[in-house]
C-alpha cells in the first residue's frame, strides 16, 4: 500500500491529466476516512 502517498506529500506526476487523477484519488480517500469517522446519531424517544 505504499503506492498511495501520504496526504502531505507533493504531487509527483508531470502530466496534467495524471495530476488531476492523483488529486481526485486523494480527495476520495479523505472523504471516505471522514465518512468512517463520523458518528451516526439516532434520536431516542
Amino acid at each position: 500500500m505504499r503506492c498511495l502517498k501520504a496526504f502531505g506529500e507533493r504531487i509527483t506526476s508531470r502530466d496534467p491529466d495524471r495530476q488531476t487523477a492523483e488529486i481526485n484519488i486523494r480527495v476520495a480517500l479523505m472523504n471516505r476516512f471522514d465518512a468512517l469517522g463520523t458518528a451516526e446519531i439516532k434520536r431516542v424517544a
